[in-house]
């Protein structure tokens, strides 16, 4: 998970990811995206990418096609589940409690006079 959380801390690698969720697209096609950053500083993010198991390469011929690895965020998402879920359970009682809660005479909204 380490190795997840470090690739994904760069904005450019999660600009990356967001590129090749829904499809796959080269790797050209994603250092155009680019231009202020070289080629080779963009393989090297799509490296980095790949040996933390975030994302998938196919060859064909001399080109890459590079595709999101759909379980390469799941042992982090676990993670931040965990740390998130009783927080927000917690939350969700509370205002489920308050909606059920009926309102004093002291809460109730006056009408103008």
């Amino acid at each position: 998970m380490d190795e997840t959380l470090r690739a994904i801390a760069d904005p450019t690698r999660r600009a990356i990811l967001m590129l090749v969720r829904d499809r796959e697209i080269s790797a050209g096609d994603i250092a155009a995206h680019f231009p202020a950053i070289s080629r080779p500083a963009v393989s090297q993010h799509l490296r980095i990418l790949v040996t933390a198991g975030l994302i998938q390469v196919r060859r064909e011929g001399n080109r890459r096609f590079y595709r999101l690895r759909p379980h390469g965020l799941t042992e982090a998402a676990a993670f931040f589940e965990t740390m998130w879920s009783a927080p927000l359970q917690r939350l969700k009682q509370a205002a489920e409690h308050e909606q059920h809660t009926p309102a004093t005479a002291e809460e109730e909204p006056t009408e103008p006079c």
